[in-house]
């Protein structure tokens, strides 16, 4: 259903692909950016883009679960980091990276911005997703 390109006249990507190609047909969700903050509107981990980003992935799962998909059906990525330092960046991509998002590997930008929407925030993610269909007894 997904196939995942990286390609060889390239410099090889260390845990993304160049490319996903879905098959025309296929349900494809494509979700809002999920943000830190919890089921009653709370900034989870001021200051610390790590904790944030963890908080990001465990509400981009709820988002993909609401739509019937999962991390692993994940095809494309824009991870946003409010940070102008790469470390900062490569720490929230570790999280990424460890969060089953990678396993494709699912094809990702990783964006250093001046801001995102909520006060304190840091993290963003926003996805697309193929939705599996369901399979049949």
């Amino acid at each position: 259903m997904i196939r995942r390109v990286t390609v060889p006249t390239l410099f090889p990507p260390p845990t993304y692909s160049h490319a996903s190609v879905v098959e025309a047909g296929t349900k494809l969700a494509f979700l809002a950016g999920a943000v830190p903050l919890d089921a009653e509107g709370k900034l989870v981990g001021e200051g610390d883009p790590v904790r944030q980003a963890r908080q990001v992935i465990a509400n981009l799962e709820e988002q993909l679960r609401a739509v019937g998909s999962d991390l692993a059906h994940v095809v494309a990525t824009d991870v946003y980091v409010v940070s102008g330092e790469t470390a900062a960046l490569s720490a929230v991509w570790d999280v990424v990276e460890a969060s089953g998002l990678s396993t494709g590997p699912h094809s990702s930008t990783l964006i250093g911005v001046a801001c995102l929407g909520y006060t304190g925030q840091l993290v963003e993610i926003t996805a697309t997703a193929v939705v599996p269909e369901e399979s049949h007894p």
